[in-house]
Order: structure tokens, then sequence, then C-alpha cells
């Protein structure tokens, strides 16, 4: 299992522990993270949940590709976006506060993650982006594209989505996508906890539940989008082509 999780007192915390694949995820991974939520839930003693990378130079990169090697329908990534959308959801519905600590690239499913939390506090090296439109050809669940947008609005979202570029630490904050800047993650991550810890948790509990009652509140569905991309033989082709390290040849069918 790479992912390891640890309890200091009313700290948790799940760190992605694969740092020779840029800790991208697998899914037992995702299934683990899920595990970790539940296991927060359970306990009566944390008050705080923190997710985070291993090795410095990524939060999460995303899911593995090579996972995405078999797929050949549209069922298949209705199916894993479903699974995926199943754990981002559990991660949001953390009953305490959760942080992410964003080192270096929090790409893909690492953007997901990271947009899942209720505070996501970035060094200068973080990388923040969603470029599958550069690389696989595919798209996300709806409530991944809403959280986006409630984070960041729609006009930086699809910027960001478009242009399939990344934003640092720093303009991650300016925009929204960040709520802090940290040079020394550690001190400040201890601090920030300390703080939190110390708060109402039924005030913080109902604020964060009321705030995700309003974005979706008018969540419309997307898994026509899930099929019409994941059926695509442009999606096979930006997997082939990834595995392969060159460029896809797009050809929008």
């Amino acid at each position: 299992m790479t992912i390891e999780v640890t309890v200091d007192g009313p700290v948790a915390t799940a760190t992605v522990n694969r740092p020779e694949a840029r800790n991208a995820m697998t899914m037992a991974m995702y299934r683990a993270l899920a595990d970790f939520c539940d296991r927060v839930d359970a306990s009566g003693d944390v008050r705080v949940a923190v997710v985070r990378g291993a090795g410095g130079k990524a939060f999460v990169s995303g899911t593995d590709i090579a996972h995405f090697r078999d797929f050949r329908t549209a069922s298949d990534g209705l199916e894993y976006e479903r699974e995926i959308e199943a754990v981002l959801a559990r991660l949001e519905q953390v009953t305490v506060p959760t942080i992410a600590v964003v080192e270096g690239y929090a790409t893909g499913g690492g953007l997901s993650i990271a947009a899942a939390c209720d505070l996501r506090v970035a060094t200068p090296s973080a990388r923040f982006g969603l470029p599958i439109a550069r690389t696989l050809g595919n798209c996300v669940s709806m409530p991944t594209y809403a959280r986006l947008v409630h984070l960041i609005g729609a006009a930086r979202a699809t910027h960001l989505i478009y242009t399939a570029g990344f934003v640092d630490g720093a303009e991650a904050v300016r925009i929204g996508l960040a709520s802090e800047l940290a040079d020394d993650v550690d001190a400040h991550l201890a601090d920030l906890c300390e703080r939190l810890v110390s708060h109402a948790p039924l005030t913080m509990r109902a604020s964060k539940v009321a705030l995700r009652r309003l974005r979706d509140q008018a969540l419309p569905p997307g898994e026509d989008l899930v099929s019409l991309c994941y059926g695509s033989e442009d999606f096979r082709e930006g997997v082939t082509a990834f595995l392969d390290k060159r460029p896809p040849q797009w050809q929008g069918r």
C-alpha cells in the first residue's frame, strides 16, 4: 500500500508515498484514501485531516496512466469516473477540516483531490494544472468541474483547462486555487492545525456542509460528456501516445 497514515494527537495525515512515479495514484491508492476518510470520521479524537505527497516533487500527479491502457468503450470511462468521484465526494464529506499540502505537481486527479479538501497550503514550487486537453483527451466528472469553478470562477477554470498549463503556488493563491503560500510548509502546517483544533468543531462542520450545498444545488448531469471523451478514438490515442512518450495525433472523433 502506498498511502501512509499517521495520527499525531488530533491531526491525522495521509501521505501519498510513491515519489518514484510522482505520486501517481493507482485505484488501490484511491480506495486507501477513502479508507483514511472513514478512519478519520470513526475517531473521536481527530480534529484535522491532512493529505500530502512524499518526496517534495509532487502532491499527486494524477492517476497512473497505465490504468487506462485497456479502456475500450465509454462504459470504461464512466465506471472509472464514478469510482473516482465516489472517493472525492468521500474526502469532501469528512466531518473535520481537511488540508491539502501541495509541494510540486498537483495535476489531473491530484488537482481534483486538492480541490476536494477544505484548504490548500501551497509551497512556491507548487504547480497546479489539469492538462488533459494536451495529454489524454479525456474529461473529468461534473462535480470536479464544479469544484474548480467554485474555487477560481468559470473564466479562470476555462483558461486553465483550455491552455492545459500550470499555475505556481503564488499564482494559485492569487486566483483562489490555493488558500495560503508557505515557504516553511511544515511549520506553517503545524501552526494552522493548532489553530483549527482550537476552534468550534460544529461551526466548521456546519460551514463546510453549507458551502458544499450552495455549490451543488444546481449541479447538472454530465455522464454524456464522460461518454463522449472516454469512448473516443482520441482518448485511446492519447493514452497510447502518453505511454509511448510521443505527441498525440488528435482526430476529433
